[in-house]
């Protein structure tokens, strides 16, 4: 299965162009939050992708909420938002979560606290792709990764965990055990699940 996955597209519309005309190619599409910047822009962000006929897995980023993400998502027919659910796409299962981890210092942010993620994650399957937006701690993240993210990953052991948020990381790839660990960044990374 192959993937098409990014991160903090931040409103950027001429990119959003880009990711449809590479969606054609990808089995499913991941894109793991941050469309809005500051809570600005989300819908038309959201309707600039909307063209994608592949599944598509989406979490909120920490620049939009999990309520605003699911309103633009609305008749979109195959977006999937996840913020503490899964869901299964041709065999393979997909668990995801959104918001900054651990929270931010910006009022503006939609976050959660270590312990709120915990919860939301304890029901991701074994050996999945998790699709989030925080990136787990001292991996990719220049110090401001989650702790519950990192549990959750040497708990769980998926086959890949996507995520974004520190920008200074993005595109960056490295292992954790069996994990594939992805900062994508807005390009658009390609991968095999």
């Amino acid at each position: 299965m192959l993937l098409l996955a990014f991160s903090d597209i931040h409103r950027d519309l001429d990119q959003c162009a880009r990711l449809v005309e590479m969606s054609p190619e990808a089995d499913v599409v991941i894109a793991a939050g941050d469309f809005a910047s500051i809570r600005e822009g989300l819908e038309e962000t959201i309707a600039a992708l909307k063209p994608i006929e592949r599944p598509t897995i989406l979490v909120p980023g920490n620049n939009e909420t999990e309520s605003a993400l699911r309103a633009a998502c609305d008749g979109w027919a195959a977006a999937h938002v996840l913020h503490g659910q899964g869901v299964e796409i041709d065999g393979v299962s997909f668990f995801g979560l959104g918001a900054g981890v651990p929270t931010t210092p910006w009022d503006w942010s939609f976050d959660l606290t270590e312990e709120e993620a915990a919860g939301k994650l304890a029901a991701a399957p074994e050996g999945g792709v998790l699709v989030v937006h925080s990136p787990p701690k001292g991996h990719l993240d220049k110090g401001f990764g989650s702790e519950a993210i990192l549990r959750t990953i040497e708990t769980k052991r998926p086959r890949i965990a996507v995520f974004g948020h520190i920008h200074e990381c993005q595109g960056e790839q490295e292992q954790l055990g069996a994990t594939l660990l992805a900062n994508l960044g807005p390009a658009g990374m390609v991968l095999e699940a």
